[in-house]
């Protein structure tokens, strides 16, 4: 009987240990999760700003300089299948490929990452060049409004214009090549240049920024080739 005595005194000291220390630890643990939802509120702004950090002029950004960018790969693979073209012409085409292919890359990635189509809605299409400085939509739909349009699609060759470049040997497809260049780059500032002014994803300006600075820089060694 003694010891079952003594076992409950034991455990009523216990019980009343953890009484105390429940107590005393109330009063300290009141702070912790005042802080921590802090922290949550303090965090909870730059998620959503993440989730939101795009807008539509972002997405007609990529999806109109997705196909922009391909068509001066493209170009360039002409012009360096060929024999007898300028080697300072040879070497800018491949500048054009390494600099543009890694931003398609990049802009396919976002597009995934926003959930948008990797080409603008079909309902884009049925407003050909009319706002031209403002949207990438004729470029989206530029298969059907390349042809006789080197403005409203942005600097787009056409189907003519490509086949031309094809066709072309030597000095003659360096100097088309550079003449086609330079419109196509025009266009893909002008892109740009609406996207640095209405958009908002901060890698996506910081690109277009890019392809006004590093193009115009291509736009006046083309033309300095061209007069040389």
């Amino acid at each position: 009987m003694q010891h079952k005595r003594y076992g409950i005194g034991l455990s009523a000291l216990a019980a009343s240990a953890l009484f105390v220390g429940a107590c005393s630890s109330s009063g300290t643990e009141s702070q912790p999760p005042a802080s921590s939802s802090s922290a949550a509120a303090s965090a909870t702004p730059s998620a959503a700003s993440g989730d939101s950090a795009h807008n539509d002029a972002d997405v007609m950004f990529a999806q109109g300089m997705i196909p922009h960018h391909q068509q001066a790969i493209e170009m360039s693979d002409m012009l360096l299948g060929k024999q007898g073209v300028d080697p300072d012409i040879i070497a800018l085409a491949n500048e054009i490929k390494n600099a543009q292919g890694p931003e398609i890359e990049q802009m396919q990635g976002w597009l995934q990452e926003w959930g948008a189509s990797a080409t603008p809605a079909p309902s884009s299409t049925g407003m050909p060049g009319h706002n031209m400085p403002g949207h990438q939509m004729p470029a989206g739909g530029d298969m059907g409004e390349m042809p006789g349009m080197a403005g409203g699609g942005h600097g787009m060759m056409s189907e003519a214009d490509m086949a031309a470049l094809q066709n072309a040997q030597g000095a003659e497809a360096g100097r088309l090549f550079l003449e086609q260049m330079i419109t196509h780059h025009e266009g893909a500032i002008m892109m740009a240049q609406q996207e640095i002014d209405n958009g908002q994803f901060p890698a996506a300006v910081e690109m277009a920024r890019n392809i006004v600075s590093s193009q115009q820089t291509e736009i006046d060694t083309m033309k300095a080739m061209l007069k040389g």
